[in-house]
């Protein structure tokens, strides 16, 4: 903050320390503020002749398209205004100005980030990755053939009981978010494997213990979140799937690979329980840069 003036810097130390008292907020996110602010000071001063205290909405504006001409993020132009926002409506407080010269000043559009996902190859050769000689690479080749079948959030997935299963009826009963039920068809081959681990491997797992969770540990209880998300980032490596993986990287999968063949959105909307059809559109947006990129390479004028 070496650039701020003496009054501006006593009313950014003011604001940070407030921060620290009010909202707790770690020193990185206070540093982070002050060289937000300290930019925006030096850049008025420079070009403006203003004080932090004389800043209107057209010097907001003013600077938030000169971060964009630079080829500023939406998300940086967007922390920016949030560090500002913050800055003034401290002020506010304080009784130092009248009026929030943030007001009116538009949020730049975040809009989501595409999820990343697997073509089908890759999928395949990380179904095929676990063992199928171990107990526990069967159990694993269920657990991955499951996730990709259903589209589960992986929490869904580990947290399965035996009573959710229905293998004659090929369907797996789901607790959700909002603690929405919802039916999902489980497909022969997530059906064969979870065959295969239920008849083979989960009674070799447990031993004599008893258990109501469907895929068990050898510690006779349900595997964690992070322990099932270790296996993923394990057999990615042994399949040589080097692209970024995330917990929902087979949910996304699901998702595209559906609408890739031609899948109702309304459809894909209730296999993954959202309750609004907008956080399922996004994945709308996947398979269509898939088709262009399609186009652009088999196409003889693409």
């Amino acid at each position: 903050m070496a650039r701020l003036a003496t009054a501006d810097l006593d009313l950014v130390t003011g604001f940070l320390d407030a921060l620290w008292l009010e909202e707790g907020l770690s020193d990185n996110t206070r540093k982070a503020y002050g060289s937000d602010l300290s930019q925006f000071a030096a850049w008025l001063g420079g070009s403006r002749d203003k004080s932090l205290l004389e800043v209107e909405r057209g010097d907001i504006e003013g600077y938030l398209a000169l971060r964009f001409h630079r080829q500023a993020s939406n998300r940086t132009a967007a922390r920016m205004l949030s560090c500002l926002r913050k800055y003034y409506g401290h002020l506010l407080r304080q009784g130092l100005l009248e009026k929030d010269p943030t007001a009116g000043v538009a949020m730049p559009h975040l809009g989501k980030p595409l999820p990343s996902t697997l073509s089908e190859a890759d999928v395949e050769a990380l179904l095929n990755a676990p063992d199928p000689a171990t107990t526990l690479g069967v159990r694993d080749r269920a657990m991955l053939e499951t996730l990709y079948a259903t589209g589960l959030r992986v929490t869904e997935l580990v947290t399965l009981r035996l009573q959710q299963l229905n293998l004659r009826q090929g369907v797996l009963r789901v607790m959700g978010k909002g603690s929405k039920d919802r039916l999902v068809p489980v497909g022969e081959q997530a059906e064969a494997a979870v065959s295969e681990y239920l008849r083979e491997a989960r009674p070799a797992i447990l031993g004599a213990r008893q258990s109501d969770d469907l895929f068990v540990t050898e510690r006779g209880s349900a595997m964690t979140r992070q322990a099932f998300w270790y296996l993923i980032k394990r057999y990615a490596l042994h399949a040589g799937v080097h692209k970024p993986l995330s917990p929902h990287t087979l949910r996304h999968a699901f998702a595209t690979h559906l609408l890739n063949h031609g899948a109702d959105l309304r459809v894909v909307q209730l296999l993954l329980g959202h309750s609004d059809l907008s956080s399922t559109q996004i994945y709308t947006h996947v398979a269509q840069e898939r088709l262009k990129d399609l186009h652009s390479r088999c196409h003889p004028r693409g």
